[in-house]
């Protein structure tokens, strides 16, 4: 690894403790350019390191849903895509099944974790 060179890129990304969104996301943007480099020097290995480090840091930090339980994550994956109980009644039963589910009141079957893990993009298995 080249001194220099590494300080160049130092210096140019100026990386840091990511503290906000918007430092979050655009480190996000520098780590997907980073990738799409198919021949990465080794001093663009070691920061594209450092950035991952980086967001994997502020993400179990901010997004933490390990501990939450399956009701708490669907709230909260409905909260942020702006999705209403009501959006839900074609992917996982009635209005009533729905409000249960989503209210803690029913436990989420095998069949509608997969078909909110397909709906929401996400493993089925935080639903579980």
């Amino acid at each position: 690894m080249k001194p220099n060179t590494y300080s160049q890129l130092l210096i140019e990304l100026q990386p840091k403790v990511i503290t906000t969104e918007e430092e979050y996301e655009r480190t996000l943007e520098t780590v997907e350019k980073l990738m799409a480099c198919k021949n990465l020097t080794p001093e663009q290995t070691a920061i594209l390191q450092l950035l991952v480090t980086l967001i994997e840091e502020f993400e179990n930090k901010h997004y933490s849903l390990e501990a939450s339980s399956p009701h708490a994550i669907l709230k909260h994956l409905m909260e942020v895509r702006g999705i209403k109980q009501s959006d839900l009644v074609r992917i996982i039963g009635s209005k009533g099944v729905v409000s249960e589910v989503v209210n803690g009141n029913r436990a989420i079957s095998k069949a509608q974790a997969k078909a909110l893990g397909e709906f929401f993009h996400v493993s089925p298995a935080l639903f579980i």
